[in-house]
């Protein structure tokens, strides 16, 4: 069982990285519409050779950095959601690299990283999902 420097940490660590992606990155791009949806997704699309999907997977891609993002920093469905946005920051991440070397993307691998390790913690008792999917009457 974890301690409450633990949770707390988990706590700080789910509001501040899903709270920046969403503010910093999410919301314009989800609000966007399909132009940048479009470029977003092209990246992808042309790599695999699929140039009709660049508006699903720029969507997609927008989705995970504000929604998802929203949903780590309440900690609903917390791993999945890291997962998410995990792969989304791995293939900006990889996409920053080829394009613009291993300095230009800093930003996007800082923020896989963090992913990261929301991913393997998961939710803690701070969470939604504490509150809902545990079974038992938590008080914050």
């Amino acid at each position: 069982m974890k301690n409450i420097k633990d949770t707390s940490l988990n706590l700080f660590l789910r509001l501040v990285t899903g709270g920046m992606m969403f503010y910093y990155h999410g919301f314009g791009k989800i609000t966007a519409g399909t132009d940048r949806w479009d470029r977003l997704g092209g990246r992808l699309s042309e790599l695999i050779r699929l140039d009709f999907l660049s508006i699903p997977l720029g969507f997609m891609a927008s989705f995970s950095e504000s929604i998802v993002a929203l949903f780590i920093m309440i900690g609903l469905f917390t791993r999945p959601s890291a997962f998410l946005l995990l792969f989304t920051m791995l293939i900006a991440s990889l996409s920053n690299i080829i394009t613009r070397g291993i300095d230009g993307s800093e930003l996007s691998l800082i923020y896989l990283f963090l992913t990261l390790i929301i991913f393997i913690n998961g939710s803690d008792r701070f969470s939604l999902d504490s509150v809902l999917f545990s079974g038992k009457k938590h008080i914050f």
